[in-house]
């Protein structure tokens, strides 16, 4: 289960690595997601997340906006403070999908993933 951004480059490194060796990769992701996509070295379980691509775009632009912002620290620090609660409730709503999933977790459980 990978998490998007840097870490998912990483991980997608050892997946073509562990798929060389044979291994069959299942990756369960979010269906809305910055750079997890679909590919021939692994099959992809996805789970529906209550936003949408427009709403997590705008989401993290605003992040990166107000961490450039200037202004006092003060200022600043509760600016950066409330985007960031913002970008958290995503991936906590994401979270939540997946462990609610019933569909998903009985087959992750049956496959003993």
């Amino acid at each position: 289960v990978p998490s998007d951004g840097s870490p998912w480059f990483s991980m997608r490194e050892v997946l073509d690595g562990l798929r060389q060796k044979g291994h069959e990769i299942v990756v369960v992701a979010p269906g809305i997601s910055l750079n997890i996509k679909p590919s021939e070295n692994f099959v992809m379980k996805l789970y529906p997340v209550p936003y949408t691509q427009e709403e997590m775009d705008e989401t993290l632009e605003a992040f990166l906006q107000v961490t450039l912002e200037e202004g006092s620290f003060l200022e600043r620090f509760f600016k950066v403070y409330k985007s960031m609660k913002k970008v958290s409730d995503l991936a906590l709503s994401s979270c939540a999908q997946l462990l609610y999933n019933k569909e998903l977790v009985r087959y992750l459980e049956e496959s003993k993933f």
